[in-house]
């Protein structure tokens, strides 16, 4: 039987679909159904994407100190607010877009992954918006199974 590091899936254990993933001591995130990221969005009407967006960038900068760096973030509130009321403005939330995005590709980086592709995530962003939150939760996914164990999600 072949052994991998942690996260990684081997033929013998498939990668993890949903649930929690521990990343380093204090820190863990949530690996999200892309799908289902993108469903919700449209759904709720982008509800669902201002909590997201703060989940999302919340676990980067946890994830950020537990590696003792700063370049995945420091302050999600920050992040939320220039989604919602910075949508009404414009030019926040266009720029809290592209710096989390930078950080999604940072964490790849860290982990030995392909980063996503920034070019993509301005052509999804013009064409189809809710795909953009599916195409950054599928960054993550990465990053986080890359970085650490999984843990079982509750039944």
């Amino acid at each position: 039987m072949s052994t991998s590091p942690p996260g990684q899936a081997t033929a013998a254990t498939p990668p993890q679909l949903t649930g929690t993933v521990e990343l380093a001591a204090g820190a863990t995130a949530k690996i999200r159904s892309p799908l289902v990221v993108a469903i919700l969005s449209v759904i709720t009407l982008g509800i669902y994407i201002v909590y997201w967006w703060y989940k999302v960038n919340r676990e980067l900068a946890d994830y950020g100190r537990a590696r003792n760096t700063k370049e995945l973030g420091d302050n999600p509130m920050m992040s939320t607010l220039a989604v919602f009321p910075g949508v009404l403005v414009v030019l926040p939330a266009l720029w809290t877009g592209v710096t989390t995005t930078q950080r999604i590709q940072r964490a790849q980086h860290m982990n030995g992954q392909t980063p996503i592709n920034g070019w993509i995530g301005l052509v999804l962003y013009l064409v189809i918006f809710p795909a953009l939150f599916a195409y950054m939760q599928s960054g993550l996914n990465s990053a986080w199974r890359a970085a650490g164990t999984a843990t079982m999600p509750a039944a």
